[in-house]
């Protein structure tokens, strides 16, 4: 049948030649310690001058890969009376066709391990059913598509389709945060390949999880294992082989519809992870924004609401509409946010303001040019740079002025004295300012464990605003308490005193009570 299959072996009688010799020369072995002849005796026992030696390995490779009683054992073949594993292996992986929910289990499974590695994903949605699997909300994620929606390149395949129904609505209602999904699907065709590799993969388990009860012999054990692994090897390689498209939503401007990219993702690593430096490459997935491509934004669309825009609506705004940047989360907009308000250059970019007062037509607590804390609610807002300027120039103007008619009013009243109680002129005293505190302690526990995230916060939201200030002078002082039940070794000691005098710690010691 295979000579008859393959006309470069038909051509010289490949497989029944190689039958024969196996046949001839494995036969005086049947009751040997070490059965089967050589594949290297075995060409030599089928090639005849003139013919290549390579015809008959193929030939041999071909035969025990599909007879029922030829078995191998690394270099070595014979033949047996008993069927071998191979060929029961082969029909159970058969009868999975018929049976497609096992090998599914075993493909969603490793897909879910596969997915561990995220790469620059905060979340991953594996292979949802409906789009109510998927949640609806401002972080962007990547749902990676059943293998039943697999993607080709005709128009309208199964995966654009699944995925532009995740994209349009959850469940039963539309979906608000559509710009915060990106899908990965798997190839048609190298999905067959795939799932041949699964059925011989679960066949094989089968088999071993039942060697009792098929009265395997020892090697035939040994055999399963190895095929098994063999198997095991074949799906490892051929999943990133299947889901190799990235398929990304994409709308040019709000005045035409959404699109879908497709992008081939190569390379061996794990799914997540080489979505990710293709999505970061083609800067569909950003993890860090600047100010001055935050103001383009706001100016293009444009994104103001009048001279300025809700924090929250902008962090609404981006998860929400296509054709906007689409960042990891909220805190890439905040960063860019933060720089371009902190920085001296503001004037250039936009100043942020704790709320607006539209019965005065004034923005309250307007800050710009330093140290800011947002707060995303409906109540702070970015402001146009030119109208922050404006109010700021009043208010300057407003104070300058009022500290001019200060000083006016202290020199009206005869030189600003007063007559006194006994007929002789009083100089009225001055305005005492107001005292202001001059000094600050502050005392803190920290998680030894979470020491740096601690240390960071405390030096991000209280160190920073007193550096901030010209001629302020700040000192931190950390300081370590231990208690050692079992008291510490030799080692210890010696490692802790010399760390501390190399970090020039002003004292440092151990105590025995």
């Amino acid at each position: 049948q295979l000579d008859g299959e393959v006309p470069n072996l038909g051509k010289y009688a490949a497989c029944r030649r190689v039958a024969r010799t196996i046949y001839l020369g494995s036969a005086p072995t049947a009751t040997a310690a070490h059965r089967g002849l050589e594949d290297r005796r075995v060409k030599l026992g089928c090639v005849m001058p003139g013919e290549v030696p390579n015809v008959f390995g193929d030939a041999l490779r071909r035969l025990a890969g599909t007879a029922t009683y030829l078995y191998q054992d690394g270099p070595r073949y014979w033949y047996s009376t008993q069927p071998t594993v191979t060929k029961l292996a082969e029909d159970r992986a058969e009868q999975l066709n018929r049976d497609p929910d096992k090998v599914a289990r075993e493909l969603d499974e490793r897909i879910r391990v596969d997915l561990r590695k995220q790469g620059i994903f905060s979340r991953i949605h594996p292979l949802p059913h409906k789009g109510h699997d998927v949640p609806d909300d401002h972080d962007a994620r990547l749902v990676v598509l059943s293998a039943e929606h697999a993607y080709s390149k005709e128009k309208g395949n199964a995966a654009e389709k699944a995925a532009a129904a995740i994209l349009e609505y959850r469940g039963t209602s539309p979906r608000i945060y559509r710009n915060t999904l990106v899908f990965l699907a798997a190839d048609k065709t190298r999905m067959q390949d795939l799932d041949e590799a699964l059925r011989r993969y679960v066949a094989w388990e089968s088999i071993l999880d039942e060697k009792e009860a098929l009265d395997l012999s020892p090697f035939q054990v040994k055999q399963a294992e190895t095929q098994k692994a063999s198997a095991d090897s074949a799906v490892n390689a051929r999943l990133p082989e299947a889901y190799q498209w990235l398929l990304v939503p994409v709308q040019e401007s709000p005045d035409v519809p959404v699109s879908w990219q497709s992008f081939r993702l190569t390379g061996q690593d794990a799914l997540a992870v080489r979505a990710s430096k293709k999505l970061k490459s083609e800067e569909l997935y950003l993890c860090a924004f600047s100010a001055t491509r935050l103001k383009m934004e706001l100016d293009k669309i444009p994104l103001w609401r009048g001279d300025h825009v809700s924090v929250r609506q902008l962090v609404e705004d981006f998860a929400r509409y296509s054709y906007l940047p689409r960042f990891r989360d909220s805190d890439v907009l905040l960063d860019a946010i933060r720089s371009g308000v902190e920085a001296l250059t503001w004037e250039d970019n936009f100043a942020y303001a704790a709320a607006y007062d539209e019965a005065k037509g004034r923005y309250l607590g307007l800050e710009a040019g330093k140290t800011i804390s947002i707060i995303v609610d409906d109540h702070s807002i970015l402001v146009k740079p030119e109208t922050a300027k404006r109010q700021i120039d009043e208010d300057r103007r407003k104070r300058e002025a009022e500290k001019e008619e200060g000083r006016e009013g202290l020199g009206e009243e005869d030189g600003g004295k007063t007559p006194g109680g006994d007929g002789g002129e009083v100089t009225p005293p001055k305005p005492q300012p107001k005292a202001l505190p001059r000094r600050f302690y502050g005392t803190a526990e920290l998680d030894a464990v979470r020491l740096s995230r601690d240390a960071s916060r405390i030096a991000e939201e209280i160190v920073q605003h007193f550096c901030s200030l010209e001629g302020c002078d700040v000192k931190v002082t950390l300081e370590i308490r231990a208690t050692i039940p079992d008291g510490a070794s030799d080692t210890l000691v010696r490692t802790i005193t010399e760390n501390c005098s190399t970090l020039k710690f002003s004292s440092h010691g151990f105590e025995k009570e």
